[in-house]
C-alpha cells in the first residue's frame, strides 16, 4: 500500500520533474558547457570546440562588457530603492479604510500586469519620442520639448520611469504585510502619545522588514534581468547609455551568433545576482525582524 502511494505520488510529480529537467536543469548545464566553447549559432550541432575559460578571459578585456555592466548596476541602484519606496508609500495609503478602496487597489495594480509587455514598451516609446505625447503636452503649455530618447541621461530616465510604473506587485506584497500587523500595537503606540511618523518608524517599519527583504530580493533579481523595455524603447542607445547586460547577451547570441560568449555573459550575470543575493541573506540577520524571534528568545 505504501509502495502504491509512493508510485502515485511520483506519477503526479512527473510533469513537474520532466519540465524541471527539460526546461531548467538541461539549459542550465548546457549554457555552462557552451560558455567553455567557441560555439557559433550557425555551426552544426556538435561542432563546438572546447576553449576553457577563454570566453571569460575575453570578457575581462571587453570594454563593451564593462560599459554594459556599469549601466546595469546604475539601473539597479536607481530603480530598486525608488520602486520599493514608491510601492511602500502607495501601499501605506491604500491600507486606510477608504470608500471604494478595492477599486483603487485594482487600478494601482494594473500597471504591474501590463508594464512588462511589448505593447506598453511601444506605447512608452511613442510617448517619449521627439514628437510624442509628452513633448506635445510640454509645448502646449509653452515649454520646449526634450530629446528624451536622444540624450543619455534622459534616455536612462525613460526606462527607469517605466520600471517604477510597474510597482503593483511590490505594492500588493507590502499591503499584505501592512494588514498582517496587529491593530493592538498601533493602539498601544497611540496611547503612548506616538505620532503617525513615530508609529511608522517604531512599529510599522520593524515589523515590515521581512516583507521589505523579500521585495528587495525579487526586485533586484528582476532589475538585473530587465530586457523588454530598454530594448524596444531605446535599443541600448544613445551611445550605449541604456545598454543593459541582458541586451548584450541577446545581441551576442542572436546578432553576432557567438553563443559561447553569450553563455559566458549569462553566467557572469548569474554569478553577480547569486553573490548579491547571498550578501543580502547574510546581512538580513542584522536588520530583518521576525515577530516570533522575541518569543523564542524569551
Amino acid at each position: 500500500m505504501i509502495y502504491a502511494d509512493r508510485r502515485s505520488g511520483l506519477l503526479y510529480l512527473m510533469p513537474f520533474l520532466l519540465g524541471l529537467l527539460a526546461f531548467t536543469l538541461f539549459p542550465f548545464v548546457a549554457s555552462l558547457l557552451l560558455s567553455l566553447s567557441d560555439y557559433q549559432l550557425q555551426d552544426p550541432v556538435g561542432e563546438a570546440g572546447f576553449i576553457g575559460a577563454a570566453n571569460y578571459a575575453a570578457m575581462a578585456q571587453d570594454p563593451t562588457f564593462h560599459r554594459s555592466l556599469g549601466v546595469t548596476v546604475v539601473y539597479v541602484l536607481v530603480t530598486v530603492p525608488l520602486k520599493l519606496a514608491f510601492a511602500l508609500f502607495i501601499a501605506f495609503v491604500l491600507n486606510f479604510r477608504l470608500r471604494a478602496i478595492g477599486l483603487f487597489r485594482t487600478a494601482y495594480y494594473l500597471p504591474s500586469i501590463l508594464g512588462g509587455s511589448v505593447a506598453i514598451a511601444v506605447v512608452w516609446r511613442y510617448v517619449f519620442a521627439g514628437d510624442g505625447l509628452l513633448n506635445q503636452a510640454l509645448e502646449a503649455i509653452g515649454l520646449d520639448g526634450v530629446n528624451w530618447l536622444g540624450e543619455p541621461g534622459y534616455a536612462m530616465a525613460t526606462i527607469v520611469a517605466l520600471r517604477l510604473w510597474q510597482f503593483g506587485s511590490a505594492m500588493v506584497v507590502f499591503l499584505a504585510g501592512l494588514q498582517a500587523i496587529p491593530d493592538d500595537l498601533y493602539e498601544a503606540a497611540r496611547l503612548d502619545g506616538a505620532s503617525l511618523w513615530q508609529t511608522f518608524l517604531r512599529v510599522t517599519l520593524p515589523l515590515l522588514t521581512p516583507v521589505i527583504f523579500f521585495n528587495f530580493i525579487m526586485q533586484m533579481v528582476q532589475a538585473f534581468q530587465e530586457f523588454n523595455g530598454p530594448y524596444i524603447i531605446t535599443g541600448g542607445g544613445p551611445l550605449k547609455s541604456t545598454y543593459l547586460l541582458p541586451m548584450m547577451i541577446y545581441e551576442e547570441a542572436f546578432k553576432y551568433f557567438d553563443v559561447g560568449y553569450a553563455s559566458a555573459l549569462s553566467w557572469a550575470l548569474f554569478t553577480i545576482i547569486a553573490v548579491l543575493t547571498a550578501i543580502a541573506f547574510l546581512s538580513s540577520k542584522y536588520w530583518v525582524f521576525y515577530a516570533n524571534e522575541r518569543g523564542d528568545d524569551a
